[in-house]
């Protein structure tokens, strides 16, 4: 199975650089499914009901959230009646946040894919524990029995803990992909167990920017410690960022783990197509 996770769309930027480049990727490498962290997608803060249907419109399967998942007041609704749109899924059940963090897709073919969202806790919103939310939905949906592949986007701000999520997950899932931080990191790797992992996918936005927002007022709040203007979202150019990620169908373990990065101002590295799929010329 070929799976394409990309990372964080930050606002118009980034949703523009996705549509524009997804068509492309998706015929030279021939995603079976692909995944998008749209929780920037709206103006930078949150996703809209018109905003998520462009993105499904573009080619993505799934997409999931963060710590912005409600700055847009509508995603409260929507997220119940939009099955592909998933959330945390280690909020507390006390809080009876609509939606579900995880569900169960299939590919055009047949096969199915469990994907969840969870959120880390250093630094972050204090929600119950990621890992037994993982823990939870891996017990209930194991992969080679109920899934044929398992994708979970952690969404999280500390290394430490995305490192340790990878660890924790490796043999029982697909792909940890760590999303949140907007930087692309260079440690894309298969562990030992056979689970893709990436510290962070990157964001889908403009780069020249402080991780999205527009660099004057960033770099003025670090200077002074004053609060001015409310920040921008960059609209130049974007790179869009991700990773590709395969797997062996008999196991659901990844077989190959290589990052995407088109357009805008960062190097392009576009994974070179399997030769089962290789475009006609």
């Amino acid at each position: 199975m070929r799976i394409g996770f990309f990372g964080d769309i930050m606002g118009k930027s980034g949703r523009v650089g996705l549509e524009r480049h997804l068509g492309d990727l998706q015929r030279r490498l021939a995603f079976d499914l692909v995944i998008v962290n749209a929780e920037n997608a709206a103006g930078g803060f949150g996703i809209t009901e018109k905003v998520a249907v462009s993105l499904f419109d573009a080619g993505a399967d799934v997409l999931t959230l963060g710590n912005h998942a409600w700055d847009q007041a509508e995603a409260l609704t929507y997220i119940e009646r939009e099955p592909r749109l998933l959330r945390p899924a280690n909020y507390p059940p006390e809080a009876h946040a609509p939606g579900k963090g995880a569900n169960l897709f299939h590919t055009r073919d047949g096969r199915s894919v469990l994907v969840m969202n969870v959120m880390g806790r250093l630094f972050m919103d204090a929600l119950d524990c990621p890992f037994a939310a993982v823990e939870r939905e891996l017990s209930a949906c194991p992969l080679g029995q109920a899934a044929d592949a398992v994708v979970i986007d952690f969404h999280g701000e500390a290394t430490s803990e995305k490192y340790a999520m990878g660890h924790f997950c490796d043999g029982r899932a697909s792909a940890v992909i760590g999303t949140h931080t907007h930087v692309p990191t260079a440690d894309a790797q298969i562990l030992n167990g056979g689970t893709a992992y990436i510290t962070d996918a990157g964001m889908c936005g403009d780069y020249d920017s402080v991780i999205g927002i527009e660099k004057e007022e960033p770099v003025r709040r670090f200077t002074t410690r004053i609060r001015g203007e409310r920040p921008s979202v960059a609209d130049g150019e974007a790179t869009v960022c991700g990773l590709y990620v395969m797997t062996d169908d008999a196991t659901g373990l990844a077989t190959r783990c290589e990052p995407i990065r088109i357009g805008g101002r960062l190097p392009e590295h576009v994974p070179a197509p399997d030769a089962a799929v290789a475009p006609a010329n």
